[in-house]
């Protein structure tokens, strides 16, 4: 019979679990797969964004979001769509419920244990497919799934998680902030657009000032350092904007503060209304940045 068997909510950043589905199987397979998923909550942050650990007669699964993770085990012939499922509405329901400052100064584990309400009855919806099926839509999973399936985890990356390997902390490095991004918009084509524009106007005018600064010794060569600045900024908003990052907002607005400093600095050798042209196309850049998000988070689905 295949069905939802437990499931956890941990703290990526340490593994701190949050909360955890009762349960009282002495089943000696279960509890060795529930110590290969203890292993795995305390290295979340290694691994991508959603997995699939299989062991035995049953699965691991497990998505992390905004610096907590939802894992379950369910038996090997459940359907990795309702898995998922399952996961997204644990996600949904802990985020609403719980405020991320609170989540990041717990220092006791099993926190929110009054959670595991709400993962019990989730819980005995899952094992009841008929009850289930006029209740969710199950399509905008298959396409996320299709469209992003779940990484497969290794027999290597098991030995990893139980501490038998030393060398695979850096095996996923780039792998799990690397995600899809929201589809470009016409807004956001025209800022890049215009981003390059100034880009290329500063590197233009950066070329002009060294040649300047050959022909005369006076000219200030700080100027040069200015023009190439700006034309790295633009450029960076425009990586920025068309690849995920760490901490990408915060690192837009750095982008967009370099461009303010560098047209401040440049203010003898440009009008007004040019200054204004490029902190108005670094600012229009830096709010499509912050517009365009990652689809970290599967869509909603009707329940």
């Amino acid at each position: 019979m295949s069905m939802v068997l437990f499931a956890s909510v941990v703290r990526v950043e340490d593994g701190l679990p949050l909360s955890a589905s009762t349960d009282y199987e002495q089943d000696k397979e279960l509890q060795e797969t529930k110590k290969h998923l203890k292993g795995l909550s305390k290295k979340l942050n290694q691994f991508p964004d959603r997995c699939t650990l299989r062991t035995g007669p049953y699965n691991i699964n497990f998505t992390s979001s905004l610096g907590v993770g939802y894992l379950m085990i369910c038996t090997a012939n459940y359907p990795n769509v309702l898995a998922f499922c399952f996961l997204d509405e644990l996600q949904k329901e802990f985020i609403v419920t719980y405020d991320q400052k609170r989540i990041s100064s717990i220092v006791r584990p099993y926190s929110f244990i009054e959670f595991d309400t709400f993962i019990q009855k989730t819980k005995q919806r899952y094992n009841s497919p008929r009850s289930l099926s006029t209740k969710i839509n199950l399509a905008d999973m298959q396409t996320e799934i299709k469209l992003r399936p779940p990484y497969q985890l290794s027999p290597e990356d098991l030995r990893a998680i139980n501490g038998l390997s030393v060398h695979t902390s850096t095996k996923y490095k780039g792998i799990a902030p690397t995600q899809m991004l929201e589809p470009v918009t016409l807004p956001g084509i025209v800022s890049c657009v215009l981003c390059v524009l100034c880009g290329g106007l500063n590197l233009l005018r950066g070329v002009h000032a060294i040649e300047s600064i050959l022909q005369n010794d006076d000219e200030d060569f700080n100027y040069v350092i200015a023009f190439f600045l700006g034309t790295a900024a633009c450029l960076y908003q425009c990586y920025l904007f068309a690849y995920f990052s760490v901490w990408r907002n915060s690192k837009s607005f750095l982008a967009f503060a370099l461009i303010c400093l560098s047209n401040m600095y440049l203010y003898e050798l440009r009008n007004v209304w040019q200054i204004l042209f490029h902190v108005a196309v670094g600012a229009f850049m830096t709010l499509q940045i912050r517009l365009r998000q990652p689809l970290g988070k599967a869509p909603d689905y009707n329940v």
